[in-house]
């Protein structure tokens, strides 16, 4: 779970996951309020995560000849269970760095 790098507190997996549901500039700390935001490092790692999704999918009912039904049943818990893991691979930063 993330640590604040302000006030050292580490945060709960329900705070970590309403945070970073939102789309704004940072997320507040709820035990000190200083604004934190994602490292470049955490981003690309939820966000290749989350993209390997599609390929796999994909590949996998070309080459395994799943039906619509079966790509659901695999892809939608696949996807609920990385959304739900995500709060695990977040790092918290005093300041905002680009990706690149």
């Amino acid at each position: 779970m993330p640590t604040c790098q302000n006030c050292g507190h580490q945060w709960s997996w329900k705070t970590t996951f309403k945070k970073t549901l939102k789309i704004n500039n940072g997320m507040i700390c709820p035990f000190c309020g200083a604004r934190q935001f994602a490292t470049a490092k955490s981003r690309m790692r939820v966000g290749s995560l989350c993209s390997i999704i599609a390929p796999l999918l994909i590949l996998s009912s070309y080459f395994l000849h799943l039906s619509a039904k079966e790509l659901i049943a695999i892809g939608l818990p696949l996807t609920i269970a990385i959304i739900l893991a995500s709060p695990f691979l977040y790092e918290l930063s005093n300041d905002e760095k680009p990706l690149w």
